[in-house]
């Protein structure tokens, strides 16, 4: 298989699980080095080992990027020991579940800490040092269907990516001369750790019959349009809000 991704250092936040693991392993795979962050540290160092035990190159990073104070020194640390990072996965984020009426200020202020603040800061962390470098860096934000389409009990879910959805434009607009390309993938309904619970239950059968193809996605459908993203490809590409959802948010869905 060609190792697209020679010669690269990534960052990835969120990782202990669900598409930042799927998301490491892949970037693994296609031949970066990898820094892989989460709040989880046993599991983000199991999945360290096992990327090193297979040939590849990784290291585990604590990190919340609800502290925006912590990011910095993360990702310095991920470049003092893998190379200057020129790939950042923004993939931290939490679900926000609630009506808007019965949401809680805390909960909703916990979900936008590391959906917006999280991508935003990091986002601008790993920028500043990929233009202290030079590099033709790629930033890739992992958004959600609910960027652009009402997800109903997840308003505050639904605000969050929609920030981010705007965030990687405005980004990719800051940086675009500096070669940086900042995009956003925007996937469907994968059945992960955030939503297991839910797919069994009768509302969620319900939603999964709703689908346009009546199923919940793999997080392999994700690989193509990611690989594109942080690799050669993004040349020509910034700014762009990807979606790959299997027509789950066309009208008449889900």
């Amino acid at each position: 298989m060609e190792r697209i991704l020679g010669g690269s250092a990534a960052f990835i936040t969120g990782a202990s699980g669900g598409l930042g693991a799927h998301f490491a392993r892949l970037l693994s795979r296609n031949g970066a080095a990898v820094a892989i962050s989460a709040r989880r540290v046993d599991k983000i160092e199991a999945l360290a080992d096992e990327l090193n035990a297979a040939g590849g190159r990784a290291i585990a990073l604590p990190l919340d990027v609800a502290d925006a104070h912590a990011i910095g020194p993360a990702l310095d640390r991920a470049a003092a020991e893998l190379g200057t990072i020129d790939i950042l996965v923004n993939n931290a984020g939490v679900g926000g579940e609630g009506m808007a009426l019965d949401l809680s200020i805390d909960d909703f202020d916990a979900t936008f800490a590391v959906n917006v603040r999280g991508t935003y800061f990091a986002a601008r962390e790993a920028a500043a040092r990929m233009l202290a470098a030079k590099i033709q860096g790629r930033i890739v934000n992992i958004a959600s269907i609910a960027t652009h389409t009402v997800l109903p009990g997840l308003s505050a879910y639904c605000g969050s990516k929609a920030a981010v959805g705007m965030l990687t434009k405005s980004f990719a607009r800051e940086w675009a001369r500096q070669g940086i390309a900042v995009n956003a993938l925007c996937p469907g309904y994968i059945e992960t750790g955030i939503n297991d619970f839910w797919w069994p239950t009768e509302g969620g059968q319900r939603q999964l019959k709703a689908f346009p193809r009546r199923r919940l996605m793999d997080a392999e459908d994700l690989d193509a349009a990611f690989l594109m993203l942080v690799g050669p490809a993004a040349r020509t590409i910034t700014g762009s809000i990807i979606t790959v959802d299997d027509g789950q948010s066309l009208p008449g869905g889900g």
